[in-house]
């Protein structure tokens, strides 16, 4: 019989166990037979067709059947070559020898070319991710969207689970930041495998952490790294990685070396010299150990495995290398869900460490951002906009959520959508996240998806009741038949005393509050009941709120149209029209904020207008829009457009999302936040013109004369202007002339308010705050110089003057601010104090009818005759209304600070001659020592024995004094 006959005989009698075992090493083969010309192109295309590589062995081997001898032998010779080990057992088996001896290792040589191969192979493999979406031929380079986790290695504690759970947007972001015990290392395997307090290394590190939180990622770039050189070349010769979802399709007995080579271009040959030669340099990855389907509850009772390559049940191969019976000098890293994890350290080797992956805090949501967007503006304008919803911007700690935002905007933005006009619901966002799980991390489920969702919603729905976020392991199972099947549970270990207690929970609050709404989707008469509760409820139990958002966003018709077809949930007709009328009935303007968010999540046209145009008023203010809310502003007023009245509080970034909807908008009253120079523009766009402008308030860290003046002029264009509040740099000698140009050319205003910024430190700005009133025929003007402490206190702090409108233009605001500031320049002991005051109080003179109050830190006998200069200069303008109040404003103006009225000073004013049709009012607190004795620059001023409030009255010649224990303001 001829070389060719003796190789084709070996393989007719093999062939049932070629097909099981030959495993990854079919395709080489292949490919060098149709090379050779071994293989016809139909035949070729239908073994690169096949779904597996046994299927793909079966057409192989019906080939060769038809190909004869000559091919027979030619797919020996790659046996040789690419399943080295599986041919050599054949022949042994054929032999009836149970064991190998007498091999002949492999040179050096071939050992190092193997292992640069095999890194090389990694890297051809594993540089790609395959995305949940992705379409036959899409990848994604690893190195362009991995972003390394937050991973800690310690047990937490009950309250720290408790807060990570409640917790949301920037406190729970600070919370997950705060728990990282270290520097994140550039070498993930570095820190897992670090010595410990006490200098001991682990030989085995358990890598726990929820679904989507990217366990698997991890592992997959571990791989890459140590392929590529990049980390870890120094501390392992060998990496190998096995995959537990492949490991549950073995069906038959395999040797560890066969298990190993699994994932690898490697033979089993070939493994076994490199364990052989260097154990200790060896590290074995077992991704998923949560999927695995064997029973490991009583592996200690097992036989396990008692050589490399010995063939046994997986389960034994497998339980012999996580328990060290096999390779113990190597290191071992098993990623699993926290629902197998006390399964996993019982039967895994010692010393062993608990990690976990936490997911992404802050900076790495917005470095993923960064990295799956790449264009600047589009990444800014996405993760700003996810930032600002409280909700989804917790839930991106998973880096699955990451991903589906990330593809929804970049879907937005391809179908020619600005991205700040929304993000799809938030409900659809969760949807989303379910069905991926449901598909990708769930493996055999025993149950329905229909009923395993309610028995997670049953349960979720016992904790919103009960404030309840953690869950005993009793419950659980009570509820959920197999809670360590479900990817949305997280399972943890907590010690109570003497022993362990076992607890449950969904990812986060939110999760649990959206699978309470999915329950009442699931279960109508349970949320007819539940419903029936609320509408008796005067105060319904904010709580609950979310639940019941959740439960709009599941009746929008996309949602629940998704979920009908893709696992045949329906959502009832009468959830929605329930849903609908407990908006109707609770929508005043206590809960207007949170029925918006409703209504947003619902999307129906026809009934939001219902609902909004009931409103016609819409008073937002008492708390700062976030993004979120402004699509939902926007989205309803769109419904409804012919809407009245708004009444809003929102940062600038927002005006260009809510310009439609302020232009449109008849009345309006603003406070816009955080406004800057470049925002103006914006600003004047959605004011529009025509408006009865009732109140605008802009604050910011100080806007320019320049945009003082652009505002100022959008405004020549309102019907009327209520009250203006602005920030500014700085009040100069220009502000005061734009703001004269202003009340001089314009009759429709009320009141105009600028105020610099109290970190401000300019000395050039002529006063820190300016009002202007108008309103009754009486112009108003009120000056203010704000201090922090007394040792820092203006000579003069206030002065508030009230005159005839008419009689306006008789007021040079310039030179009346300049005089204003000259006086703050000097102090009392200064020679030109005197004579700055007069060139101040000298523009008061011409008015009739005339109110001034002056506030001063002291009253002092030089302030004393001043004010009677003044009373004396307008006793031919009566009637006169003078007051001194003896004090000055903190530097927030939020506070009064008391001053000191001198004895020597009241003295001077009440032996002065007394003018009958002018009152003078003096406020503060007395002091009976002279100037010279008095410890007036003081914080605790009130505090002082010799002090009393007093009131003192002058009028028609009368003087009456009003004492009291509390300070008068």
């Amino acid at each position: 019989m001829d070389h060719n006959a003796i190789r084709a005989q070996f393989v007719d009698a093999h062939w049932a166990t070629l097909v099981q075992r030959v495993g990854i090493a079919v395709m080489p083969i292949a490919d060098e037979l149709f090379s050779n010309k071994m293989l016809g192109s139909e035949s070729y295309s239908m073994i690169k067709a096949a779904a597996t590589n046994q299927e793909k062995m079966r057409v192989l081997v019906e080939v060769l059947h038809s190909g004869g001898n000559a091919v027979k032998s030619a797919f020996y010779s790659g046996l040789e070559k690419h399943a080295a080990f599986l041919l050599r057992d054949l022949k042994l088996k054929s032999m009836g020898l149970k064991q190998l001896e007498g091999l002949n290792p492999p040179t050096a040589e071939c050992h190092v070319e193997s292992l640069e191969e095999y890194k090389k192979w990694i890297q051809r493999e594993l540089k790609f991710v395959t995305e949940y979406n992705s379409l036959p031929g899409d990848h994604v380079l690893l190195s362009e969207r991995y972003i390394q986790p937050l991973i800690i290695m310690r047990h937490r504690e009950k309250k720290e689970r408790t807060e990570e759970l409640c917790f949301k947007g920037e406190s729970f972001q600070q919370l997950i930041s705060s728990e990282n015990d270290a520097e994140k290392e550039n070498n993930v395997l570095d820190a897992l495998f670090s010595a410990d307090s006490k200098g001991i290394c682990p030989g085995a590190v358990i890598l726990q952490g929820n679904s989507g939180k990217g366990k698997s990622v991890t592992a997959q770039k571990i791989m890459l790294d140590w392929a590529s050189g990049n980390h870890g070349r120094e501390n392992y010769d060998c990496v190998f990685h096995l995959k537990c979802k492949e490991l549950n399709q073995i069906s038959e007995e395999q040797s560890l070396v066969e298990i190993l080579s699994i994932n690898s271009n490697l033979t089993p040959d070939q493994i076994l010299q490199i364990l052989q030669k260097s154990p200790k340099r060896v590290l074995v990855l077992i991704d998923g150990f949560d999927e695995l389907k064997f029973s490991f509850s009583d592996a200690s009772n097992k036989l396990t495995a008692r050589n490399l390559y010995k063939k046994d049940p997986p389960e034994a191969s497998l339980t012999a290398l996580l328990s060290g019976c096999l390779l113990p000098e190597s290191f071992l890293l098993v990623t699993t869900r926290s629902t197998a994890t006390d399964t996993l350290s019982g039967v895994l080797k010692k010393p062993q460490r608990l990690t976990e992956i936490i997911g992404f805090s802050e900076r790495e949501v917005e470095e993923y951002f960064q990295k799956f967007f790449q264009a600047e503006e589009l990444f800014r304008n996405a993760y700003e906009s996810v930032k600002a919803n409280e909700t989804l911007f917790t839930a991106c700690s998973s880096p699955v959520i990451c991903w589906i935002i990330c593809t929804v905007i970049r879907e937005r933005f391809n179908d020619g959508a600005y991205v700040t006009s929304g993000l799809e619901t938030t409900t659809s966002i969760y949807v989303d996240f379910v069905f991926i799980l449901l598909k990708h991390h769930c493996q055999g489920l025993s149950e329905s998806v229909p009923t395993l969702l309610k028995s997670l919603g049953q349960l979720a729905e016992r904790g919103v009741l009960e404030r309840q976020v953690l869950f005993d392991e009793k419950s659980v199972k009570k509820a959920v038949s197999d809670p360590a099947g479900s990817p949305f549970l997280g399972k943890f270990l907590f010690k109570k005393r003497t022993r362990q207690e076992t607890m449950f929970s969904f990812m986060h609050l939110s999760f649990q509050e959206f699978f309470t709404a999915l329950y009442y989707v699931l279960d109508e008469k349970e949320f007819c009941g539940k419903l029936t509760e609320w509408f008796h409820s005067e105060l319904p139990e904010y709580h609950f709120f979310p639940v019941v958002q959740f439960l709009c966003g599941l009746c929008n018709k996309e949602v629940s149209d998704s979920l009908k077809e893709t696992h045949n949930v329906s959502v009832p007709p009468s959830v929605q029209a329930q849903l609908e009328e407990w908006i109707l009935h609770f929508r005043t303007k206590y809960y207007l904020r949170y029925i918006l968010l409703c209504l947003y999540e619902l999307h129906e046209k026809d009934f939001v207008q219902k609902a909004v145009e009931a409103w016609q008023e819409m008073d937002m203010s008492w708390d700062s829009l976030n993004r979120t809310d402004c699509w939902a502003l926007v989205y309803c007023l769109e419904c409804c457009p012919q809407f009245r009245s708004l009444n809003l509080n929102f940062a600038a970034e927002e005006l260009k999302m809510l310009q439609s909807v302020l232009c449109r908008t008849p009345e309006l009253e603003l406070v816009v936040q955080n406004l800057a120079d470049t925002d103006v523009s914006d600003l004047i766009s959605a004011l529009g013109e025509e408006k009865l402008l009732r109140a605008l308030r802009l604050n910011s860290k100080g806007l320019s004369d320049q945009s003082v003046r652009q505002i100022l002029h959008a405004l020549h264009k309102q019907k009327t202007v209520g009250g203006l509040q602005i920030a500014v740099k700085n009040i100069t000698a220009d502000t005061a002339l734009i703001l004269t140009d202003f009340i001089q050319n314009t009759e429709k205003w009320e009141e105009i308010g600028l105020r610099t910024n109290t970190d401000c430190k300019n000395a050039e700005s002529l006063c820190s705050g300016l009002r202007l009133y108008n309103t009754d025929g009486i112009f108003a003007l009120h000056v203010v110089r704000l201090c922090s402490t007394p040792q820092k206190a203006p000579s003069l702090s206030e002065i508030i003057l009230r005159y005839p409108h008419s009689e306006m233009s008789g007021m040079n605001l310039k030179n009346f601010l300049q005089a204003f500031h000259d006086i703050n320049c000097l102090t009392e002991e200064n020679a030109g104090f005197e004579q700055q005051v007069d060139s101040l109080l000298s523009h008061l003179f011409s008015f009739s009818d005339l109110s001034v109050i002056i506030s001063a830190p002291l009253l002092t006998e030089k302030w004393a005759s001043r004010i009677l200069f003044l009373i004396q200069s307008c006793s031919k303008s009566l009637p006169l209304y003078v007051a001194f109040k003896a004090g000055f404003l903190s530097s927030d103006g939020a506070k009064w600070l008391p001053g000191l009225l001198m004895e020597e000073g009241i003295r001077f004013l009440q032996e002065s001659p007394k003018y009958p049709r002018c009152t003078l009012v003096i406020e503060g607190l007395r002091c009976c020592k002279s100037t010279g004795c008095c410890s007036h620059q003081t914080d605790q001023i009130k505090e002082i024995d010799c002090n009393q409030s007093v009131t003192i009255v002058i009028s028609r010649g009368n003087c009456t004094e009003d004492c009291s224990d509390q300070e008068s303001t």
